[in-house]
């Protein structure tokens, strides 16, 4: 049985195929992405999109698409697919699709009469190159395959317009043309596995639109570069490998290199494959630097998402060294006790209150996961660990200091600084200002950590000046937070006023290592989560019975930060209810999370291809939104898998 299979009726349904995309990357960076019929609708689309470091810090588009022509007794039959203004679809090549499917690497049949058609894409891991692959399954009579590259040369958050400075000239490679639109880019070799005829016939195809920028709020519409094209005879049964890539490569070794490639893949044939496949596509190594994507197409790395992020992509796959790196690459960037919430090196921006607090808990999972001594990780990481619980203590960080009560204020005004970010109009959409319950659940667990870690080296002067606050804290955390009649946990606590509006963030008062409730008032919170907020795609983010709840999240920018934070449902919030659940229930809990979790399976056909949405709506049926893939959506997933087989073990 083949997994992620689409069929004709579903895939000549643009309403159903253009919503459902494919990614492929590598720890390079780069990537590959599209439609599963390969008509482009977002300006992050493209089948060869890579870092161009000289330029920037972001990813460019090289190769947009290429358009196919089957040509049988001079009849031509164009097999591509872009959107126009209307919208008009031309050429029509859906019409002649057969099945998509996803085992072993993306693969597109195509029928045109008597002639059958597959095509295959295979990123390379550790090379800025895509091979797409032609396989003649089927033809009646002598056929000739013509292939069209689109060309842009352009930053992914942009779009390209015709224009007189983009060079349309070629130079010749073996079995091939480089081509290098404008200076300071990298020039593009497109090379095809057997000789072919080139015609160069520069032209701009204009007002391609991409209807989910539109969608979006965005400009949609972008002219792109077709330098000619290649053509050549192909016979049944024959393979043919077009390459495009930022290097040149010997045409008469790419069969090898994608049979090579092909047999590293781990097989997208079940649910917890495609899982473990698009974890390994937010890792990017850059030479013994480690950075996590926080997701695709547009994130880049976050600090908060990276710590998240970490154990379910790393620990849960014995990644060990991965993780340790991914930590030591963003501990390079601490500013003070604040750890970058986004970006890197000289282009980071420093402004939550909550990333230097996820290190703790990405150390005590990377502790539990490896069993490395409490010695070794406080002789690691003992400066770094101090300078947060220190920083935080004075009040070293800008809108984040340490109250009498023990716990920790959060209030820069025009900022967010909790994981709830969103800004409309320079203003917060759910500012939190105060002390919001997750930074302080976070803040005792980091006490309680270091606390552990010090005894195990005798470190008695920092013990004896963090034991007397970490018991401060447990009283004033239940003052502040619990009240018995409501039976959970306020959102935020801001010069005594009391946000009762029911969100996620307390799930994390009874997941973390180390928490301040009992199992009594863990199971109230729970069940209150239960209640208002758990869907079978994630947690809402307030429940819909608080006035500002928004069921959707949709349309321009200012309209889906409205909701982003306000009802929409995060999957990755799940990890830390499913934690929460199992330490109370233990393998009494098991069934109610593993539903939970294979609920989950589903999704991976309705966005994202095999990979696990940003967002889904807080209305049923949980529409999914945002970005197509997402690292700690991925992440937690895996890690449920892991506890559910933690506790059947006990």
């Amino acid at each position: 049985m083949s997994y992620l299979l689409f069929d004709k009726q579903q895939l000549v349904n643009l309403e159903f195929s253009l919503n459902r995309e494919i990614i492929r990357a590598n720890r390079a960076g780069s990537y590959a992405s599209t439609t599963i019929i390969y008509c482009n609708t977002r300006k992050y689309h493209g089948l060869l999109v890579s870092p161009q470091p000289q330029l920037d810090d972001d990813l460019h588009v090289f190769l947009s698409a290429i358009d196919e022509s089957i040509i049988q007794h001079d009849a031509e039959f164009n097999i591509g697919i872009h959107q126009y203004p209307g919208p008009i679809y031309f050429p029509k090549g859906h019409k002649y699709v057969e099945e998509f499917q996803s085992v072993p690497i993306p693969t597109l049949i195509y029928r045109v009469g008597g002639v059958v058609l597959s095509k295959q894409l295979l990123f390379i891991n550790k090379e800025d190159r895509v091979l797409i692959k032609y396989t003649l399954l089927d033809a009646h009579s002598d056929t000739l395959l013509r292939l069209k590259p689109f060309l842009a040369f352009r930053n992914y958050h942009t779009l390209s317009k015709a224009n007189m400075y983009a060079n349309k000239n070629y130079e010749e490679c073996e079995n091939g043309i480089i081509m290098k639109l404008y200076q300071g880019y990298s020039s593009l070799y497109i090379q095809i596995s057997k000789e072919s005829k080139y015609v160069h016939a520069p032209d701009w195809y204009y007002n391609i639109e991409y209807r989910k920028e539109l969608e979006r709020g965005y400009d949609g519409h972008e002219d792109l570069l077709v330098p000619g094209y290649f053509e050549f005879p192909i016979k049944k049964n024959e393979s043919v490998i077009i390459s495009a890539g930022l290097s040149e490569t010997k045409p008469n070794m790419l069969k090898r290199l994608f049979n090579n490639e092909l047999k590293n893949r781990i097989p997208r044939d079940s649910y917890e494959n495609n899982l473990i496949n698009s974890a390994q596509q937010f890792i990017i190594q850059r030479g013994n630097d480690v950075e996590i994507k926080a997701g695709y197409h547009w994130f880049g790395r976050w600090g908060r998402d990276t710590l998240i992020s970490l154990p379910g992509l790393t620990l849960v796959t014995g990644n060990y060294d991965l993780c340790k790196k991914a930590i030591d690459t963003l501990l390079a960037d601490k500013k003070g006790p604040l750890l970058p919430n986004v970006g890197k090196q000289q282009r980071v921006a420093i402004n939550s209150a909550d990333t230097s607090l996820w290190l703790f808990w990405t150390l005590q999972q990377y502790q539990l996961f490896t069993n490395e001594t409490p010695m070794k990780i406080w002789r690691l990481y003992k400066n770094d660990l101090q300078s947060i619980l220190y920083g935080y203590r004075n009040g070293e960080a800008k809108g984040i200091w340490m109250s009498e009560d023990g716990l920790i204020n959060a209030k820069l005004p025009g900022y967010a600084l909790t994981w709830m970010d969103a800004i409309v109009d320079g203003k917060p959409v759910t500012p939190r200002y105060g002390k919001p319950i997750d930074i302080n659940a976070l803040w005792y667990n980091a006490i309680c950590y270091a606390i552990y870690l010090a005894e195990h080296i005798n470190d008695k002067e920092f013990i004896d000046d963090w034991l007397p606050l970490k018991e401060k804290i447990e009283n004033s955390f239940l003052e502040t937070f619990w009240d018995e009649q409501h039976g959970y946990l306020a959102d935020c606590v801001d010069d005594g006023e009391k946000d009762w509006c029911v969100r996620p963030n307390m799930v994390f008062a009874t997941s973390l290592p180390y928490v301040c409730l009992d199992e009594k008032k863990r199971l109230s919170v729970l069940e209150r989560i239960q209640q208002e907020l758990l869907t079978p795609r994630g947690l809402r983010t307030l429940s819909p019975k608080c006035p500002h709840y928004r069921g959707h999240y949709e349309g321009p920018i200012k309209e889906r930060d409205l909701a982003y934070h306000q009802g929409t449902v995060w999957p990755w919030l799940l990890g830390a209810f499913a934690e929460g659940y199992l330490r109370i229930f233990g393998k009494n809990g098991i069934p109610f999370i593993e539903k939970i979790y294979f609920d989950l399976e589903s999704t991976l056909s309705e966005h994202g291809v095999g990979s696990i949405s940003e967002v889904f709506d807080g209305d049923p049926p949980h529409k999914p939104g945002g970005a197509i893939s997402q690292a700690w959506s991925v992440a937690e997933i895996m890690r449920i898998k892991w506890l559910i087989e933690k506790y059947k073990n006990l």
